[in-house]
């Protein structure tokens, strides 16, 4: 793996990021995927996830936890301390001729640092300055919970998906990714690199605030119709669609299976390929209508048919007839040759080690194709070769990068 040869559609744009966590290096990274350079600049310790593991077995230096593999792969590190006047003199070189600078800090340590988005674009008026916190920037709306820390389980919660997710009305569900920060992340991907393509056009940058807790609203989008034309506090509805049945999950021999099956031509095949005709004359369930209006009763009677095949059973006779798929863990995923095809596991160099796997990138391109084209970075291992690019003497890169001892208290 090797970055010298330029790749992907977003090769001409770059990014500096002091991101940490999750949210934030998810954005840069979707971005990195495609090809921007972007330059994360960390403190002194670096970001928290390089060392928080997990580790392989045989990693005796434990300098690239799995995590940060994952989300940071394809960047450069510069390590500088903002807290020292060296060190700001060198991040505003690298704002200079940036694209973007994009930050997830809560609000107003930017401001404390004489480094918000009033001074930075003073320095370079097209720049954009992408933000993400739990509950936005007062500089676009200031929430009353604007200085509350926020993590992934306060986005869910907050956000509406929690509240829609669970087996019953009683028990509302955590999603099991970090759809908390992922999601937003991948907004902030999206609102920065819309701001710079305005940007190019106009010369002028702009601020980009995304709130964790507005993008989860916005993927819940559907319960904010339902209330406002139903009058409907949607709750959870467990494994099946509100609205739409057979649209959901149902048991299996050794596991479970998916189907959508709610339109009469793929009610009909569903139900004939399982040994469930019966169903089909069912005056309860001759509509897609009464399908829905006797749901509970229709997932029931189905169960107990799906559960007499395995998933094998199952894919061979539903596969490709219907919209259908079996529940897959990884081990299912990593075996199957569609995520191999797909290029969607993907091994890093990882020093001193067997490489590790990460996801691999989603969106794909005929001409301009991303992908995971470098390992995360060591800590400031780009100091050199981006703070020289920005015009900084030897000395000068030596004073900036120097790690200052912190007093104890």
């Amino acid at each position: 793996m090797s970055d010298r040869q330029p790749f992907g559609a977003l090769r001409d744009i770059r990014i500096i990021d002091l991101t940490q966590m999750l949210a934030g290096p998810y954005a840069t990274m979707m971005l990195a995927d495609q090809g921007a350079e972007v330059i994360k600049v960390e403190p002194p310790e670096g970001d928290v996830t390089r060392s928080a593991g997990p580790f392989q077995a045989d990693d005796v230096h434990k300098i690239l936890g799995g995590y940060f593999q994952s989300i940071d792969r394809n960047k450069h590190s510069v390590c500088l301390d903002l807290k020292t006047d060296p060190g700001r003199k060198a991040f505003l070189a690298l704002v200079r001729d940036a694209d973007a600078v994009v930050e997830n800090f809560r609000a107003g340590v930017m401001d404390r640092l004489g480094l918000g988005y009033e001074v930075l674009r003073e320095i370079n008026p097209r720049l954009v300055y992408g933000t993400l916190r739990g509950f936005g920037d007062h500089r676009t709306g200031k929430s009353p919970y604007v200085d509350w820390p926020a993590y992934d389980v306060v986005a869910q919660a907050m956000g509406g998906v929690m509240a829609i997710t669970g087996p019953n009305a009683a028990t509302p569900t955590k999603v099991g990714p970090g759809i908390g920060d992922i999601v937003p992340g991948m907004m902030l991907g999206f609102g920065v690199l819309s701001a710079i393509h305005e940007a190019r056009r106009s010369g002028v940058g702009q601020f980009v605030d995304v709130s964790m807790v507005d993008a989860i609203l916005a993927v819940c989008e559907r319960m904010i119709w339902q209330q406002s034309i139903q009058g409907l506090v949607a709750g959870p509805e467990g494994n099946h669609h509100p609205f739409l049945c057979p649209f959901g999950m149902f048991p299996a021999s050794d596991g479970f299976i998916t189907v959508a099956a709610h339109q009469d031509v793929f009610f009909d095949h569903l139900c004939r390929e399982i040994g469930a005709d019966v169903l089909m004359a069912d005056p309860r369930f001759a509509t897609p209508e009464l399908r829905t209006k006797n749901r509970h009763a229709l997932i029931g009677d189905l169960g107990v048919f799906t559960r007499r095949l395995t998933k094998a059973d199952l894919t061979k006779r539903l596969g490709g007839l219907i919209p259908y798929g079996p529940v897959m863990n990884m081990a299912d995923i990593e075996s199957d040759p569609h995520f191999t095809i797909r290029e969607m596991i993907v091994a890093v160099e990882h020093p001193g080690i067997t490489p590790v796997k990460v996801a691999g990138v989603p969106i794909k391109m005929t001409r301009t194709p991303g992908g995971v084209h470098r390992r995360a970075p060591l800590l400031g291992e780009d100091n050199q070769a981006q703070l020289s690019r920005a015009g900084l003497s030897l000395a000068e890169i030596a004073e900036a990068t120097r790690v200052v001892p912190r007093k104890r208290h």
